[in-house]
């Protein structure tokens, strides 16, 4: 086994389907297939389960890629630091609900961490999607919400697909609006008040349940409703049709525009904001500095400043998003535990730099 096939591998869950990874990877279909085969005869097991849609990672699959990645990472390393070598094209998917507050760390998270050359995704989905993207690693991290209506139906899927939930913040809801609307003038609405008013709501496509809904009081029946698909669409909407959307209140200037406001609702109930991950996959270095930005959007001063009053921070001052890296640490030392003799070997002469093929896995793989 090679750092070059551990390298495939990666490109094909990024992809989805072999003839697409072999596409990037400059290689012909039969051989990257052949590669994969070799690698998981050796396993002892399929890395990935064959569809008409294209490939899915097996459950040993997924625990496997996150060796893998670590075991890549580190050849990256010793490429840069010992040979001065530039380090492959990085990697990097991340999946959630339509949150501004996420789109400014990915924007700040790029901008410190991009490099030459990387291929990030970033999607902002339905909430099925997201749960799938990180179930089957398509993203390393999504970003959803909970609350008492869902909580039940949405932490049985993450506990029965071997995922984690870790809260961020708990808001009180509020309706986004124009700022000309009528409504802004209040310092905070009922339901009552919004009878009048157009809802709008993100479509969920085809696993269209209340469960999946990213607004919280679902199953409320209105005499105006309109589904969208995008965040664009739904402040264009607001502004044009003094429609209102139910969310966590956090407005982010920069993204949303000035003409965007929010208005405490006064109904009983909390949205829970968190990130899903793998329990037994260790985080990629790229995705543990996007939690560093999280951490930072979630720490700064206007994020505080607008909701110091109605949002309930789960990562307090003292102890912040270290709760968060606890977890992880807490998942990286039990991942460890599972391959303890896992070793890289590299043997190559003082002045010739390290090829992928010259690498060799060996050790317990579990």
């Amino acid at each position: 086994m090679t750092t070059q096939k551990l390298r495939y591998i990666i490109e094909v869950v990024n992809k989805g389907s072999i003839s697409e990874a072999s596409k990037v990877l400059f290689i012909s279909q039969p051989s990257l297939s052949n590669a994969i085969k070799e690698v998981e005869e050796q396993l002892g097991f399929d890395i990935f389960i064959r569809t008409n849609k294209g490939v899915v990672l097996s459950q040993e699959g997924a625990e496997f890629l996150g060796y893998a990645r670590q075991v890549v990472e580190q050849e990256d390393l010793l490429r840069e630091r010992y040979l001065k070598i530039k380090p492959y094209r990085q990697l990097f998917s991340i999946s959630t609900q339509h949150y501004a507050f996420v789109v400014r760390a990915f924007v700040n998270f790029v901008k410190k961490y991009g490099q030459d050359e990387y291929e990030f995704v970033f999607k902002d989905t339905r909430t099925y999607e997201i749960l799938d993207d990180v179930k089957t690693l398509r993203s390393e991290i999504g970003v959803i919400y909970l609350n008492n209506f869902n909580e039940k139906i949405l932490r049985n899927f993450i506990e029965q697909h071997g995922l984690i939930f870790n809260p961020l913040f708990v808001a009180k809801p509020h309706i986004f609006i124009g700022a000309n609307n009528p409504l802004a003038k209040k310092t905070k609405v009922y339901l009552e008040d919004l009878e009048e008013y157009t809802c709008l709501s993100y479509e969920q496509g085809e696993n269209n349940s209340f469960y999946y809904s990213e607004e919280i009081l679902s199953t409320l029946v209105h005499k105006k409703n309109i589904k969208v698909s995008d965040r664009a669409t739904i402040f264009n909407l607001m502004i044009g049709l003094n429609a209102y959307t139910i969310s966590t209140g956090v407005i982010n200037p920069d993204l949303n525009g000035e003409g965007i406001v929010a208005i405490p609702l006064e109904v009983d109930e909390t949205i829970t904001v968190g990130s899903i991950a793998h329990k037994k996959i260790t985080l990629s270095k790229l995705a543990k500095n996007f939690i560093k930005e999280f951490k930072k959007e979630l720490s700064n001063k206007d994020f505080n400043n607008h909701i110091e009053e109605n949002i309930n921070l789960v990562f307090k001052k003292n102890n912040s998003f270290d709760d968060f890296y606890e977890n992880i640490t807490k998942i990286e030392k039990f991942s460890h535990s599972f391959c303890p003799t896992t070793t890289v070997e590299t043997t190559p002469s003082p002045n010739q730099a390290i090829n992928s093929e010259d690498v060799n896995i060996t050790g317990s793989l579990g």
